[in-house]
């Protein structure tokens, strides 16, 4: 008898799990999960050489790329954003721009824009502000990771000159959501 029981038992819980299953796929894809998109590159494309540094050799006007996100979860306080070559030869990669503190409802930046009370902190040029890609001359194009994370503060105990890791640290402590885009760069 309760093996009978058993098997009914996990096929009503197999049954409830396709269920929520199917329902879980027609959902739309902006029903799960956080999206991020920028008008200035595609993902997984080629970042603009407006968007690139202006020195170390690179020619570009070092303007952060237009960014907008949707579908940040409700409780969401504030946002930042960073951007992250992977593949800088550190050993443990290179921060080229933190902006933290963004309003709850700001989902967009235009090109070069920094809302309300954000600001941005140090990167490992070693100022605040936005650093485009430059990777060495010659290299194969690199990756530079921009992602957007929803925050569960309405803004983060740091300043200007709080290191990469710092930020990363404290934003990751208080991330409720994340979404990300990938461009490639290389000279």
């Amino acid at each position: 008898m309760n093996s009978l029981r058993n098997r009914k038992t996990l096929r009503s819980d197999g049954s409830r799990a396709f269920i929520v299953l199917a329902a879980i796929a027609v959902l739309p894809a902006s029903a799960l999960a956080m999206e991020l998109t920028s008008s200035s590159f595609d993902d997984g494309g080629a970042v603009p050489l407006r968007h690139a540094l202006r020195g170390s050799g690179c020619l570009g006007q070092n303007v952060s790329p237009a960014l907008e996100w949707n579908d940040a979860p409700p409780e969401t306080k504030s946002f930042a954003v960073t951007m992250f070559d992977p593949d800088a030869p550190t050993g443990s990669g290179w921060w080229h721009w933190v902006l933290v503190n963004i309003p709850a409802d700001v989902t967009a930046l235009a090109e070069g824009a920094r809302p309300g009370k954000a600001f941005a902190t140090r990167t490992d040029f070693g100022m605040a502000g936005y650093g485009g890609p430059c990777p060495p001359a010659g290299a194969a194009p690199h990756r530079y990771v921009i992602t957007v994370y929803a925050l569960d503060v309405d803004s983060l105990p740091l300043d200007a000159m709080s290191s990469g890791a710092m930020a990363g640290y404290m934003i990751n402590s208080h991330a409720l959501a994340r979404a990300r885009i990938t461009g490639l760069f290389g000279r």
